[in-house]
């Protein structure tokens, strides 16, 4: 036996066959390397063979030295850990209240543009002002409404019947919650008391307490003469079916985009007009929305709670062109005012002479007196076709006339004063004066017409074309009278074609033009927007349209006036022009009160041109040819220029310089110029001159003689 396992049966006993060669082999280079008994290695190795966790590990000193590292290591990325968890929930904390105060915000917001739940109505009609009393003994508060309306409107007994009978029916039929309580037509000469008479019985209404809402909601149609304005047209409809008023009055639907037309039948037809985009309240504006967060929404207009009345001169027959004959099966009523005889015309005049008398008495301290010459004279003042207009001007007319004279005449101190009427006119009678009542009468301004008459006045040339714009004025002061008369007025096709070479005072004319309709009342702008092919035709697909469209709406109001007219059409290939000239045709139509286009061009081109547009030649009736200038009239064009540019031709020029315009007239006027032709020479004259002045400084600076001309 040798020494070493002597030595193990020593040390391990009985325990010596539990324990392999290698295993102690391996103990002893443990115990080498971490130090130890040789026991305690043994232990280590043999538990770790078997899966056991040892009792106690044995550790030298550089592995007890390489743990600490790593636990001074691990306690570094603790700590680290640690403080980076930290700033996690600061951060979180800091986020949170950023998110708290952006969903307060948004919160906030959110109630502001969708509070329109309490502002709007109910348009379920559930919680809508029913508008007229719920009294089942309403019927009996009409009775004496007829004699209280004939105290005032004179003359049309028949219309006030049915008038009222249109106030009771919703009182006495059936309706569908979202219906309106009537929609009625009150139709009539014009001046008959058609609007006086509805004021009137919605007053009496309001007061017997049958109408819960005071006041006639008026809106004028002609305002949303296109498409463009159907959200403007959308936003007041809305407000006046959301108005206080229970009577909302339509007038001028002649002149309303057919579009908006539509929705005013719908709400007639069957009481509701569906949107084509929802809408909120906001701000008391309705606004288009397509947030899905809406929530409730404003989908429909509804007339529940309403009278409403449609004011016209137009027949039923016409009413139905433009309505459209459904809308008219759907009226309630139809209230047509008849022409005034002449006991109507003397209770009106009886009326206002009184109202002239308060008036006078309040406003001026007057004791007036009118005699009866002066009362058959305002009753001279209309006639059965004029109606009212004429009986109510003549004392307007006086009203104003006094307070002048009480503006005046500081010097009367009295307070009787006298209305008559003579062979020289209405007369003020003050004390011992005797006064014209036109002495005293303000007169309409007419310096701009006056000025433009002027300037008219100074074009050399062009006779015929001025006599036919004078014509225009006197055509339009008789069409006034015509309506001030009660009788049909006319209206002339006022856009133009303006043919002819170039020089021939076209674009010239075309400024006079819009200046002198606006002076006479015909444009409520008069200025000129002069375009030409450039400013129409878009570069682009989609581009054209929204270009004549702009170009039309700085125009309104005043001419627009298109140089070059048949550029726009270069054949049938070219789209783009196509569809400018189409979009300008529908322009003309649906702005033809207040615009007046002028095309100008080359004769044979402009005859070309027309037929491009089947609707061209129909809206331009009237051509107008432009002829070249005489010599005699470039001329004396030519001293207008030159006095205008402080010089004077020398009377030795004048018939060398009338032969050059005569011979080039006759050669080629168009390539001339005609008066661009002038214009040129005596430019070209001035500028010689000048030239010529250098070697003669004596000579006089204003003179342009023959010389200076290059004849």
């Amino acid at each position: 036996m040798s020494d070493f396992e002597e030595q193990m049966n020593k040390m391990f006993g009985t325990n010596r066959a539990n324990y392999s060669v290698e295993d102690i082999e391996a103990a002893k280079k443990r115990q080498k390397k971490y130090g130890g008994t040789l026991y305690d290695n043994l232990s280590v190795i043999t538990q770790a063979k078997t899966g056991q966790k040892p009792l106690s590990p044995i550790m030298g000193a550089d592995e007890i030295k390489s743990s600490d590292g790593m636990l001074k290591q691990a306690s570094a990325d603790l700590n680290a850990a640690k403080a980076d968890l930290e700033r996690l929930q600061s951060s979180v904390s800091t986020n949170a209240a950023d998110i708290n105060a952006t969903l307060s915000e948004l919160n906030k917001n959110l109630k502001s543009d969708f509070d329109f739940i309490a502002q709007a109505p109910d348009t379920s009609g559930a919680a809508v002002d029913k508008g007229i009393t719920e009294d089942p003994d309403a019927l009996k508060r009409f009775d004496g409404v007829a004699d209280e309306l004939k105290e005032k409107v004179f003359g049309q007994d028949d219309f006030i019947k049915k008038l009222i009978i249109a106030f009771k029916r919703p009182f006495v039929s059936e309706r569908d919650s979202d219906d309106a309580l009537n929609s009625v037509f009150i139709s009539g000469p014009a001046c008959t008391g058609r609007h006086y008479s509805l004021n009137l019985i919605t007053d009496i209404l309001y007061n017997r307490k049958i109408l819960q809402n005071e006041g006639v909601y008026r809106m004028d149609l002609s305002l949303y003469p296109t498409a463009a304005e159907e959200k403007l047209f959308i936003q007041d409809l809305y407000s006046a079916l959301s108005s206080k008023s229970t009577v909302i009055l339509f007038e001028n639907f002649a002149s309303c985009n057919v579009a908006m037309l539509g929705r005013i039948c719908d709400l007639v037809s069957t009481g509701e007009s569906m949107l084509s985009e929802r809408y909120v309240m906001q701000n008391g504006q309705l606004v288009g929305v397509t947030n899905a967060l809406a929530g409730k929404t404003v989908g429909s207009l509804k007339a529940v709670g309403k009278y409403l009345v449609f004011i016209g001169t137009e027949p039923v027959g016409k009413l139905a062109d433009i309505m459209g004959a459904p809308f008219v099966n759907a009226l309630g009523d139809i209230c047509i005012t008849g022409t005034l005889d002449e006991d109507a015309l003397k209770k009106i005049c009886s009326d206002r002479e009184e109202q002239l008398k308060a008036r006078a008495s309040k406003q001026l301290g007057f004791k007036l007196e009118i005699d009866e010459e002066f009362r058959k004279y305002a009753l001279s003042c209309t006639s059965k076709n004029r109606g009212l207009g004429g009986v109510i001007g003549a004392y307007e007319d006086a009203l104003k006339a006094l307070a002048q004279f009480k503006l005046e005449r500081d010097d009367f101190t009295g307070e009787e004063v006298k209305l008559s009427y003579d062979e020289e006119g209405t007369r003020i009678i003050a004390g011992d004066d005797k006064l014209n009542l036109s002495d005293y009468d303000k007169e309409d301004y007419s310096g701009e017409l006056e000025a433009v008459e002027k300037e008219l006045d100074r074009i050399v040339g062009l006779e015929k074309i001025k006599d036919y714009i004078r014509g225009l004025k006197e055509y339009y002061a008789v069409q006034k009278r015509r309506r001030e008369e009660g009788l049909k007025a006319g209206e002339l096709n006022r856009h133009m074609i303006f043919t002819g070479n170039p020089g021939t005072g076209k674009t010239t004319i075309a400024r006079i033009v819009s200046r002198y309709f606006k002076a006479i009342g015909i444009l409520s702008g008069g200025q000129l927007v002069e375009v030409s092919r450039g400013d129409l035709v878009g570069r682009y697909v989609g581009h054209t349209a929204p270009l004549v469209n702009q170009v039309v709406k700085s125009a309104l109001g005043g001419v627009l006036f298109i140089d070059e007219a048949y550029s726009l059409y270069r054949g049938e290939e070219d789209s783009f022009g196509l569809e400018a000239i189409d979009t300008l045709v529908k322009a003309i139509e649906d702005n033809r009160d207040d615009l007046i286009v002028i095309l100008a061009g080359y004769s044979k081109e402009m005859a070309d041109f027309l037929e491009a547009n089947s609707g061209l030649k129909s809206r331009f009736p009237n051509i107008i040819d432009f002829p070249d200038y005489t010599g005699e009239e470039l001329l004396a064009i030519a001293d207008i220029t030159a006095g205008s540019k402080g010089y004077r031709i020398e009377e030795g020029a004048r018939k060398p310089l009338l032969d050059f315009f005569n011979a080039t007239q006759l050669n080629d006027a168009r390539e001339a110029g005609n008066g661009r032709l002038v214009r040129n020479k005596v430019e070209e004259a001035i500028l010689n001159q000048s030239r010529r002045l250098v070697a003669e400084p004596d000579a006089d600076m204003s003179l342009l003689i023959e010389g200076d001309f290059e004849l």
